[in-house]
């Protein structure tokens, strides 16, 4: 994770100043309407006048963090005889599968729904259940936990700390121990609370004797510990996966070479290449473990410096164990993902990191447009950041001090103990609530007054998210198969409309 979070879609690149905030007007992204690699399936029997439910999240004031209605479902409506509108969905071309969604078990929010001691054991668990619960909750259903320390910590930390001066290259000291405090714990009960939930692990750095500067922060790792450290990546996934929680995806490194003055590692695009290709990838193999890694795991604007030295390579892209690009929202353009499917059809993308802030200027709409603008650039997944901060959007180890979460946890002041649902919570809901892991984007059309983007279920089930993204109420009008439904949109609401049946 950046200190700097400017906002998504078409920025310019621009420095790392740990602190430095930029407040800029959201751009509206990229649209594509028939992207190169859509798929036409054979529709089924025809359907008529089909119940559609409706759910909205509204919000007060200019910054969109006030929620006045959050996921609140309103009066169901019905398609009636008759096509045109706004936004023809058609379920005959679908597009990427889907992933999950959901955000981070950083140690600053696992500490914090655990051992802290501000949660009693009924609201956190609670909490677990709004958050993870595909029928109590929202149902989160993707988890990217940081492999060590990170920002958003306490303190620095990897499962291989040594005193200064001493190394350990036979890992005979590696321990996760760490983790069974706060972190396993809860990434276990959130898969028991959903089951489809994946896991990724994303490193901020190497143990510091593996580094040329022997500190968590910064520095190369040194040449002799390339393959050491991939039997770091494999000890810890064994060990994971011994405790029940098989790690889905890894990437080599968060944000590579980003940044001082918190736990982060450099690393040129030959490095990757030879590490991913000559000692990851062969040790996971030879583990017989089926963990994918993913390259990049960096913004847009640094694909060609750490990603394409990666992905260019066939023999990465053809590895089994080789599971597509991870992509972080914070410089470039979205437009991005599109040029490099173009480039590798068969090579996935992730969406794995866009924190909220208070630096952005309106969340809500940020949140809608990231969702929105992602996936219809062939994102697999929408992962934010950290799950929770406190109240003083901590703890934090340097970086970032104005991050915010799904959820804000009261912990020493006057609330202690209270739990705050943010408006990232209702926004990420729109998407994890009613589109679950296995489900299919499917067509409809572009909209810069209402964004927007359809999906399939595995069951048959649609569901369209849109955002009024005017400043006043929308009719909005939605063709499905020559039937259509009509619905006022509030201005700035979200909302997602949901129903069953086969495309007439």
């Amino acid at each position: 994770m950046r200190s700097v979070r400017p906002p998504t879609r078409a920025v310019t690149p621009r420095s790392a100043l740990v602190g430095a905030l930029a407040a800029v007007a959201v751009a509206v992204g990229p649209w594509l309407t028939s992207p190169a690699g859509a798929q036409a399936a054979r529709p089924g029997p025809a359907s008529a006048g089909e119940t559609v439910n409706v759910y909205l999240t509204t919000t007060s004031g200019s910054d969109g963090r006030t929620v006045v209605k959050g996921l609140e479902q309103q009066t169901p409506i019905s398609f009636a005889a008759g096509g045109g509108g706004d936004v023809t969905v058609d379920e005959s071309r679908t597009y990427q599968e889907f992933s999950g969604a959901g955000a981070s078990f950083t140690d600053t929010a696992a500490w914090l729904f655990n051992s802290s001691g501000a949660l009693s054991q009924g609201t956190r668990d609670e909490v677990m259940r709004k958050l993870f619960s595909p029928t109590d909750g929202i149902g989160v259903s993707f988890l990217r936990n940081p492999m060590g320390g990170s920002d958003l910590a306490r303190f620095g930390y990897t499962f291989d700390d040594v005193p200064a001066g001493q190394t350990d290259p036979g890992l005979t000291r590696f321990s996760i121990d760490h983790d069974l405090a706060d972190v396993l714990p809860l990434t276990q009960r959130a898969q028991q609370l959903n089951p489809a939930l994946k896991v990724m692990a994303s490193p901020w750095t190497a143990p510091a004797w593996m580094k040329d500067n022997d500190q968590l922060n910064q520095g190369w790792l040194e040449a002799q510990y390339y393959g050491t450290y991939a039997d770091y990546f494999v000890k810890y996934l064994q060990e994971y996966k011994n405790r029940g929680v098989p790690i889905d995806y890894v990437t080599v490194q968060n944000e590579p070479t980003c940044c001082g003055g918190y736990p982060s590692m450099q690393w040129n695009g030959s490095g990757l290449n030879y590490f991913t290709k000559s000692e990851l990838l062969p040790k996971l193999a030879n583990a017989g473990l089926s963990t994918k890694v993913l390259a990049l795991d960096w913004n847009w604007d640094q694909w060609s410096g750490f990603g394409a030295p990666v992905v260019d390579d066939a023999a990465i892209r053809n590895h089994p164990n080789f599971g597509g690009i991870a992509w972080h929202g914070y410089g470039g353009d979205v437009g991005q993902q599109t040029t490099v499917h173009n480039q590798y059809p068969g090579v996935d993308a992730f969406d794995t990191e866009h924190s909220g802030g208070t630096w952005i200027e309106n969340q809500q709409k940020e949140d809608m447009h990231n969702l929105i603008d992602y996936t219809r650039n062939w994102g697999k997944s929408w992962i934010k950041w950290s799950l929770a901060v406190d109240q003083n959007k901590g703890p934090h180890n340097g970086g970032c001090d104005t991050c915010t979460g799904l959820v804000t946890v009261h912990n020493g002041d006057g609330q202690s103990g209270r739990v705050d649902y943010t408006v990232e919570y209702y926004t990420m809901g729109h998407l994890t609530k009613f589109v679950k892991p296995g489900a299919h984007r499917i067509d409809s059309t572009a909209s810069s007054r209402v964004p927007n983007v359809a999906w399939k279920n595995p069951d048959g089930s649609k569901a369209l998210i849109a955002y009024n993204d005017t400043g006043g109420q929308e009719t909005l009008k939605v063709n499905w198969g020559g039937q259509s439904f009509t619905y006022q949109l509030p201005a700035g609401a979200s909302a997602t409309f949901t129903w069953t049946g086969d495309q007439p």
